[in-house]
């Protein structure tokens, strides 16, 4: 399969957007989260019914996209599934023609026919999302040995009694239903690395393997210098430059960083540290609330979630597909909202599928559903629900700011990174309903 060519290093941002969000149609930025697409979910329980959503959001059709016709992904039936909003569904139409059929199936309708049976797992009722075909699976197959070579043979990423913890993981079907326009498995790999290396160092410093909050800063800002390297003088180089073999987190990120930066620009390379210090700092504001036991309100957790979350995962979607979006366009505010809206969704998904994983964990675990019953005198059971009603309330927001961006700024590599964000969140979503090793759905139905 031929590597893509090199991308573009100039900004292609249009002359019309240097005035965007000020002037163009009379709408500023703050218009970009205003579009709530009607998309119908499976009935709410009747103790707590999920909102209507009000008439569809309405965007013109997009321009076919300049994408290569070799990229190869398999023809799969996706499970049934709600209609796509004709917003969205212009904002994913891919191009058309000979060898481009294939190209986008990470929606019901692009999808074609000839699967076996639907994905493992139930989705959470009443959870706006929309179901993938299955990932194919040879390509499932290759990333998963590689990612494990890569994990047991060059950073000693987990001992031996992790294994099946790693294996149940299932970070080849994962990031293969996230990525399906990425050219090769070299180009998956570019993100399973990047994936398996931050779940690396959540378990160690943070979570489930040894993690603590006393100290915690300490060790992120080491790790840190893993991606964003320390600059000193030579007496204190070869000192820092050791410390990156030390453990496993900080092996997994140097690695991990080393091939991303082969295949990424500079300014995605330096996109990507920016979103990991968000990340970083996420995690410290979790850290501190558990180290004083503060629960937080709604709108605080919220807040830290925005931090503490998947954005570094989509935000490099144009360097996993093999082509860059420029920096300028990255930047427009518009665009910072929908990747942060994608962020914030995906992650509430994986409050509401870890709920039962993290109950049975000792002590207090942050999720929106327990600080929703605590700080709103709630039931567990409507404490959840409510939670089901702010992930799909998030869901709305992204995908009318996304269509509304698409409409307003019509640039090419604007309009595949856009798809490249929802084929994200959707296999996301894929990954947590299926993936019963790890997680179950709470009795509330």
């Amino acid at each position: 399969m031929p590597e893509p060519g090199p991308s573009p290093r100039q900004s292609s941002l249009p002359a019309a957007a240097v005035h965007f969000g000020t002037h163009g149609h009379g709408r500023g930025i703050e218009a970009f989260g205003g579009g709530r697409p009607a998309l119908p979910s499976a009935p709410a329980p009747s103790a707590r019914p999920l909102p209507s959503a009000p008439a569809p959001f309405s965007a013109p059709t997009l321009p076919p996209l300049p994408v290569p016709a070799e990229v190869a992904v398999p023809t799969t039936v996706p499970v049934a599934a709600p209609e796509p909003t004709p917003a969205l569904r212009r904002i994913l139409r891919g191009p058309s023609g000979l060898g481009t059929a294939g190209l986008y199936p990470t929606r019901g309708e692009e999808a074609s026919a000839s699967s076996e049976s639907a994905p493992a797992g139930h989705p959470i009722p009443g959870l706006l999302h929309h179901p993938v075909p299955e990932p194919d699976p040879v390509r499932v197959e290759e990333v998963g040995r590689r990612i494990k070579a890569w994990a047991v043979d060059e950073v000693e990423l987990f001992p031996a009694d992790w294994e099946d913890q790693f294996d149940g993981f299932s970070l080849g079907r994962y990031m293969v239903a996230c990525h399906p326009d990425a050219p090769t498995v070299d180009h998956v790999m570019i993100a399973t690395r990047l994936m398996a290396a931050e779940n690396a160092l959540d378990d160690c410093y943070c979570e489930d393997h040894g993690g603590s909050p006393v100290g915690l800063g300490g060790r992120l800002l080491l790790a840190h210098t893993a991606l964003d390297p320390l600059h000193t003088t030579p007496e204190y180089q070869p000192a820092w430059a050791e410390s990156l073999h030390c453990d496993a987190p900080r092996r997994g990120y140097r690695s991990a960083m080393e091939y991303f930066v082969r295949e990424a620009s500079p300014s995605q390379a330096d996109r990507y540290r920016h979103d990991m210090a968000r990340l970083h700092l996420g995690y410290l504001a979790e850290a501190a609330w558990a180290q004083t036991d503060y629960v937080p309100e709604v709108w605080e957790y919220l807040a830290m979630r925005q931090f503490n979350n998947f954005r570094p995962c989509p935000t490099i979607t144009d360097t996993v597909g093999g082509y860059e979006l420029p920096a300028d366009l990255h930047a427009q505010p518009a665009l910072q909202r929908v990747i942060a809206l994608a962020g914030n969704a995906t992650t509430i998904v994986n409050d509401l599928y870890s709920y039962t994983k993290e109950l049975a964990a000792p002590g207090l675990h942050l999720n929106l559903p327990v600080v929703i019953a605590e700080r709103e005198n709630l039931s567990a059971r409507d404490a959840y629900l409510k939670a089901v009603e702010v992930h799909n309330d998030l869901m709305h927001s992204f995908e009318g700011a996304a269509a509304d961006l698409a409409a307003q700024l019509p640039d090419p590599s604007l309009l595949r990174f856009l798809r490249g964000v929802a084929a994200w969140v959707d296999g996301n979503h894929y990954w947590h309903q299926t993936n019963t090793y790890r997680y179950s759905l709470p009795d509330f139905w």
